[in-house]
């Protein structure tokens, strides 16, 4: 509230009081890469000097701040394609990369891996933004521009991946078409500089030509997985990680010495504070959004495919493309599929809202979002 002359904070100073300080920041790093002051460092946004300016980019483009999502959509895809529980759906399929070199890097089916290639080779891009981890389990940025290097980045982290300040110091190169994999919340903030650019930015974010979003359900606390993994499997070399269907109530961590599972308890307890905060299962603001696939034949099939949600007209050429190309094999979409992605969805909408307005402490206030736009009733 503005009291009397005094000017209303919509920068530095509301992300530290609003997002920082109240455990809701995503570690999107949206924030990170356009000034000095804002920095990530070990799987948290860090601020390295105060900032008095009273509008700053950080906020405006923060997926914490308050959210316009019947905008966002309504400026980003058909409304004919809108949808309550999952945001735009022009189509949704289940595939996996063709090629067995593709599908063997990746986490399930490489699906993302196999159209960000594409992507590159096709000329639709000329730089591709991914995620790269390290021996010690921290997630990077990378910026690609050789479709050949992108299966060498596949593989999920479950921590977060600062993509956001990826994107902000490549928008500023020379690079003019630009490609980001991107999780829910990192896609909310492209969303927010594609739709509705700062002054001064338009050349910038319109290199912005295609977001591959990731089903998600939450990211872990890196030290905190550092932690247990060391716990539960010591000095062993880990390989990967995986988490299975719900019902298998485990994570399972390959190692070289074999494949230990860790109770799915365990693992909720190092979930980031901010992901409760979260309404978005399917990554709504993506071209396309890819997960893990869901059919009656099970996890040991399932994990070789994906499902995939293709939202806009830039998504579906992409996806057709792919298919021409022989890129991706198809297979039948089971039966109660998106059903089953609504419910799912759904449930999670309604989870961030009762979370949120325990926070605020008020039925009514949802903090950043309106009650409308993530109502499934």
């Amino acid at each position: 509230m503005n009291m009397g002359n005094e000017v209303e904070q919509k920068g530095q100073v509301w992300i530290k009081q609003n997002v920082l300080d109240q455990d809701l920041c995503t570690g999107c790093t949206a924030c990170v890469g356009l000034c000095p002051y804002q920095k990530y460092h070990r799987d948290s946004t860090v601020i390295l000097h105060d900032c008095d300016r009273p509008f700053g980019r950080c906020e405006a483009y923060c997926p914490r701040s308050p959210s316009d999502l019947a905008a966002l959509n309504e400026a980003l895809f058909d409304p004919r394609d809108l949808t309550p529980e999952l945001g735009a759906i022009k189509g949704l399929y289940v595939t996996r990369a063709a090629d067995e070199k593709v599908r063997g890097a990746a986490q399930h089916g490489g699906t993302v891996s196999a159209l960000m290639a594409l992507a590159l080779s096709e000329g639709l891009i000329d730089s591709a933004v991914l995620a790269e981890g390290d021996a010690s389990l921290i997630s990077h940025g990378a910026s690609v521009q050789d479709a050949e290097q992108v299966a060498a980045k596949a593989g999920s982290r479950f921590v977060v991946s600062p993509t956001g300040a990826t994107f902000n110091q490549l928008s500023q190169s020379e690079a003019q078409a630009i490609g980001v994999v991107a999780t829910p919340c990192q896609a909310l903030a492209l969303a927010k500089m594609r739709a509705h650019p700062a002054p001064g930015d338009e050349e910038r974010t319109a290199k912005l030509k295609l977001v591959v979003g990731l089903f998600c359900g939450w990211a872990l606390d890196w030290r905190g997985l550092k932690a247990l993994l060391t716990e539960k499997v010591g000095q062993a070399e880990i390989l990967g990680l995986d988490i299975p269907p719900s019902k298998h109530k485990c994570m399972e961590v390959h190692t070289d010495k074999g494949m230990v599972e860790i109770g799915i308890d365990e693992v909720q307890e190092i979930v980031r504070p901010s992901c409760n905060y979260c309404f978005d299962m399917t990554c709504e603001f993506a071209d396309l959004s890819v997960g893990s696939a869901r059919s009656p034949e099970g996890w040991q099939v399932d994990r070789g495919w994906n499902q995939v949600i293709v939202r806009s007209a830039a998504g579906q050429e992409l996806m057709d493309l792919a298919r021409e190309k022989g890129v991706l094999e198809f297979k039948e979409l089971p039966e109660g599929n998106l059903e089953k992605l609504r419910a799912a969805a759904a449930g999670k909408k309604r989870t961030c809202a009762a979370n949120l307005s325990d926070k605020s402490g008020d039925p009514d206030d949802l903090l950043y979002l309106k009650g409308e736009d993530i109502s499934c009733q």
